[in-house]
């Protein structure tokens, strides 16, 4: 039997969401502009709003035949979509999937310049859980050699209107997206952007650059790569900064050395010693090796 929902490869989620339905309501990602993501950079991936028919067609079939618990609406820019198909596709999911327990999606903080809080609170009552915010950095000057399309402040309007709504965030921080050159006020000011914002869940992956860095430097020519003890020491700096009141944090995605994870701040002075260690010691610090890394 063929499974009911049409992929388009290749396809991407959140590792917190290995277990959920990918249901992808869009294709591709609509800025797809960043120079350090090659995610949707395949032809095929172009960027495009799926049939809405087709998407809730699919639904119904998943929903009568398997008991799905948690959804997760793909592919890079399911928020884009105006709250009125969202809350249809929403609809949908409740309708004929009722074992689901919560549904999440990737989210640009510009796709929600054009969405009120209300807008939001009706996404969420309609079973929206959390989205993920790919901020990169809260140092605008980062932003703009990435080309990432957003500054401090539209990041940061974007997640107090989503926590307004009660929408949970799970926000993710680049560590070395800056290289040697910005890489103290790119700690600095992404600290910055989590401490005006107070995210529920908050996770660092390391840039990398699997297809070369040709892309990269085009818009960062003079951009040089940290190395693994001054990527420990640009976290230590990020995380000595944060001040948060109750923040789930990860640093555990593949492209990470160093795994963390603890609750912010309470455990802030312990995961700063694990990265001390990292520094100083490293051969005692448990860290992952590099074939390990899965890039």
């Amino acid at each position: 039997m063929d499974f009911p929902i049409r992929y388009i490869e290749p396809v991407f989620r959140p590792p917190s969401e290995a277990r959920s339905l990918i249901l992808p309501v869009t294709n591709g990602c609509s800025w797809n502009k960043c120079t350090f993501c090659e995610m949707y950079t395949a032809l095929q991936k172009k960027f495009r709003a799926r049939d809405e028919q087709e998407v809730l067609d699919e639904i119904r079939r998943c929903g009568e035949r398997y008991a799905v618990r948690r959804v997760f609406l793909a592919d890079g820019d399911a928020m884009v979509l105006p709250p009125h198909r969202l809350l249809r596709i929403l609809e949908a999911i409740r309708e004929h999937m009722p074992t689901v327990q919560r549904v999440t999606s990737y989210c640009l903080p510009s796709n929600l310049k054009r969405k009120s809080v209300q807008d939001l609170v009706a996404l969420r009552e309609a079973g929206l859980a959390m989205i993920y915010i790919g901020a990169e950095s809260g140092d605008d000057e980062v932003l703009q050699r990435v080309n990432k399309g957003e500054t401090f402040s539209s990041t940061k309007e974007a997640m107090l209107k989503a926590g307004e709504a009660g929408i949970k965030r799970s926000v993710m921080i680049l560590n070395g997206l800056g290289g040697h050159s910005l890489s103290e006020q790119h700690a600095i000011n992404s600290a910055r952007l989590m401490n005006a914002t107070q995210p529920e869940y908050l996770s660092t992956l390391v840039v990398s650059f699997p297809q070369g860095m040709e892309r990269y430097k085009a818009q960062f020519p003079d951009f040089a790569p940290l190395n693994q003890r001054e990527l420990f020491q640009e976290m230590e700096l990020f995380l000595s900064e944060l001040e948060l009141n109750q923040t789930i944090f990860r640093s555990d995605h593949a492209s990470n050395y160093l795994v963390l994870k603890g609750v912010l701040n309470a455990d802030k002075e312990r995961m700063l010693s694990q990265i001390r260690l990292a520094i100083d010691r490293p051969e005692q610090a448990g860290l992952r090796p590099e074939a390990m890394r899965a890039l």
